[in-house]
Parts: structure tokens; sequence; C-alpha cells
């Protein structure tokens, strides 16, 4: 019996942060030996928002860290393939084969477009950005995907991808899969200051590779109840972005329920949640430390996955793209264009 395929992965914009984890990596950790998985490095879907040529420049060390962490984090390398998505120039063949499957006012509902143009400052929607969650079909398509770990914010996208399956099997006959939804447990985390999910461009991230100084520092600095200007006043839990860190990386629940209690009754400080929490987070990122650490040591082991990686799922690709090309008639129209040419040919032979 064949294993089902599982496809995810980032753009690489740099080093992965506990909101990573906790709304995609913890799900390829737990879920990547179950099922056929591919990695995907996405540096096309970063063009979307950062395409300037110091962006560009930084994909290849970028991407090495992405994988770096991902494995840290306990994903097996000799279980993961892993993939550069601009390496694999098919995933745009496929794209493009794909993008008259679903209409412009579809795409315009996927809510996370408009955050995602706003985050990058875009005043309008550049096309390719418009264009992503067909992109991303083509991604998780491409390889035949069956399942698809998400977050809050890929979930819609992915929804996408389901409808355009269906509407190419419809169209054409059963070449794809659609794709299930494994959503987080977490759907997304705060980030430190409070205002907002955790993300590298807003400095307010705590990354998977951050030493124990910096982790301490970023959460002795983080936002808590502003209305709590001293440890004898009752303060606020829910919301509270400390609180919310506890309880997901703190695994004595029964200091969790105790702070909280406190806390709301005025008999804790800031300080100490804080430092219980920085001793959770200590617990949780030492072994990724020091996973990173010896990934590192290994000096081309990641290169190696990379390369090896794209290879194996470029085959994967053309394969897939030969069929689509076939299911509708793409193949048949040149085929017989070029019959027709190569008749046209010898009569002119055969007259000279």
């Amino acid at each position: 019996m064949s294993v089902a395929r599982m496809l995810t992965g980032d753009r690489p914009t740099g080093r992965l942060h506990l909101g990573h984890y906790v709304g995609s990596i913890a799900n390829r950790v737990r879920l990547h030996r179950r099922y056929e998985s591919f990695f995907i490095i996405a540096d096309l879907h970063m063009l979307t928002t950062r395409n300037r040529r110091e962006d560009i420049d930084q994909v290849s060390g970028n991407a090495r860290e992405m994988v770096t962490d991902i494995l840290a984090a306990g994903v097996d390398p000799d279980r993961a393939t892993f993939y550069l998505q601009s390496a694999i120039p098919e995933v745009g063949d496929l794209n493009t084969l794909l993008q008259n499957l679903v209409t412009v006012p579809r795409l315009e509902r996927v809510p996370s477009l408009k955050d995602m143009a706003r985050d990058a400052g875009k005043e309008e929607m550049p096309y390719g950005l418009l264009g992503y969650p067909v992109l991303q079909a083509a991604d998780i398509l491409c390889v035949k995907g069956e399942v698809v770990p998400v977050g809050r914010d890929n979930a819609a996208h992915v929804e996408v991808t389901r409808e355009i399956a269906r509407r190419f099997n419809h169209l054409y006959g059963p070449v794809f899969p659609v794709p299930e939804l494994i959503p987080a447990d977490t759907p997304s985390l705060v980030g430190t200051d409070g205002a907002t999910k955790m993300s590298k461009s807003r400095g307010n991230a705590i990354a998977l590779s951050d030493d124990a100084a910096t982790v301490r520092r970023k959460v002795l600095g983080m936002y808590t109840d502003p209305n709590r200007v001293r440890a004898d006043v009752p303060g606020t839990v829910e919301g509270n972005p400390v609180f919310a860190y506890h309880e997901v990386f703190n695994p004595d629940r029964d200091e969790v329920a105790d702070l909280a209690r406190r806390y709301r009754a005025g008999r804790v400080g800031d300080v100490e949640v804080k430092e219980r929490l920085i001793v959770a987070l200590e617990e949780f990122l030492s072994p990724i430390r020091q996973r990173r650490a010896e990934i590192e040591a290994d000096r081309g082991l990641v290169d190696r996955l990379i390369v090896e990686g794209t290879e194996r799922t470029r085959q994967e690709v053309r394969q897939t793209v030969l069929e689509v090309r076939r299911a509708m008639g793409l193949t048949g129209a040149y085929q017989q264009v070029r019959r027709r040419a190569e008749r046209s040919r010898r009569r002119t032979d055969a007259s000279t």
C-alpha cells in the first residue's frame, strides 16, 4: 500500500521562530514519519512581497537557515525531501495551466492576501500576490500532495487548491488528489509586543535559534497587562501574551494555573511570571539549539539535502505536468501540427 504524500514549507526570509513552530512545524514533526513528506523552500512566493535583488541574493543563505531550523526542531532528514521552488521551472508551467480554473473574485475573497500586501507596504495588490493561492495550488498538486498541515493564515489558500483540483478533475479526468487540511493545534502565536502575530519583520519574534541571553531579554521585555502598575494590582490573564506562551510552552500545568490564579488576585508580579516562562522556554529550546549545533557541524549536509531533494522533486513534477498536459489534450494539439508539418516537408522534398 502506497504512503500518502504531505506537502508543506515556508518562504526563505530568515530563521524560523516560535510562531512558525506552533503554526506549522510542530505538526510537521508529528506527521512527517507518517507521510511521504515534501518540504518546499518557497522562494517564488517570497517574490510576491520581497523581490529586490538584495532579497533574492539572500535566498540561498536563508534556505539553509530554514532547513536547519526544521531539522533542529525534530524532522528526520532521512524522512523528508527538501526542495527549492525556483529550481523547478515546471512548477511555473503547472501554475499557468491551473490559473484559468479560478476567478479573480474568488481570489479576492482570500482574507490573508490583503494583510500580506499591507504588511509588505504595498499600496496596491501585485498580480503575483493575488495569484499566490494558485501558485500554492501548483506546489501542492505538482507532487500530488494529499495532506497539507496549515496554520490559520494558509487554510483559505489550501481551500483554493481543493477547488482547483476538483475543477480540473471534473473537466479533464482524475489526475489530482483533493488534499486534506491538517490544522495546527495552536493556530497562531501573538508577538512579544502583544499587538499582532509573531513576525520577523515586526521585530516581535523569538527565534528557534536565539541563545539563552536573547530569549531572556525578549521575554523580560514582553508586553503584559498595561493597567497593572504594581504586583499587588489584580491583572488580566486573558489576552496576556506571557500567559499565552505559558499555555503553549510550559508543560507544568499546575504551575501555570497557580500563576494565573495569583496574577488575577494581585499576588504575583510580572517579573516572576516572566522568569517562570524563561525557564519553560529554555527547556523547550535547549534541545533544538543542541540539534542545530550538530547539524551545523556536519558541513554541507543541508546543501546536499536541498540539492538531492530538488532533483528528486523535479522528476516528480515533470511527470505530473506531462500527465496534466495529456489530460488537457495539449500534447495532442502539438503532435497534430507536427505531423502535418512533417507531411508538408516530405512533399516539398519530393518535388525538388
